[in-house]
């Protein structure tokens, strides 16, 4: 399943905004030029300014779009029937991605994630059985990196399926992995009871 289509999309803007990820997740933010992102965008130096101004607006646009994107992807989450794909949702926006989080600006994008799993997890707190160990805040930022991490390294979770997990066969098998994985504790209760125990001792000595 995708997101629905932005209708910013069609505009010029928006194919700026798109040349420009490609070149940032590429080059990097430093050695990206808007010349170079003008001619992938096919429009002129002066429009490119005139939307942006700089090259910084302009990165800091491509961090609210993914945010938009993100946004998307969660309403559609709680809606999907049969789960939703990471990596075909965050496909063209991938490599962008990996660079502004292995460079470190992506913490407005990476901490929004945090946010919107963190009210997940306190409703589904109330549910449980068994009160957290830890705060949902610091659940949600392990998930929030392990979420990212597969659209991230896809190329990589695609050689350990045996499919690209950006083809239906591919979606549907990592659709399938991780609903057995978030439905099936590694641990058992009284295996965890016992490693936090052990944890505990270690702090005490």
């Amino acid at each position: 399943m995708t997101t629905a289509p932005d209708p910013e999309d069609l505009t010029a803007r928006a194919r700026i905004r798109d040349a420009a990820m490609w070149h940032f997740g590429e080059h990097g933010f430093e050695r990206a030029t808007i010349r170079g992102i003008a001619e992938t965008a096919g429009v002129s130096l002066g429009l490119v300014r005139h939307h942006f101004g700089s090259k910084e607006a302009l990165r800091e646009a491509c961090d609210e779009h993914l945010m938009k994107t993100v946004h998307r992807l969660h309403e559609q989450a709680e809606t999907a029937d049969g789960g939703l794909n990471p990596v075909a949702a965050m496909g063209p926006y991938q490599r962008y991605l990996a660079r502004s989080l292995a460079d470190g600006w992506a913490a407005p994008l990476f901490d929004e994630m945090v946010r919107i799993g963190e009210r997940w997890l306190e409703e589904a707190d109330k549910r449980r059985p068994d009160p957290p160990d830890v705060d949902a805040r610091s659940r949600s930022a392990v998930i929030a990196a392990m979420a990212l991490s597969v659209a991230v390294l896809s190329p990589h979770v695609s050689r350990g399926l045996g499919v690209d997990v950006a083809t239906p066969e591919g979606e549907t098998k990592l659709l399938r992995v991780l609903l057995d994985v978030y439905s099936h504790p590694v641990l058992t209760p009284e295996e965890a009871a016992a490693a936090r125990a052990a944890l505990d001792r270690s702090r005490a000595t």
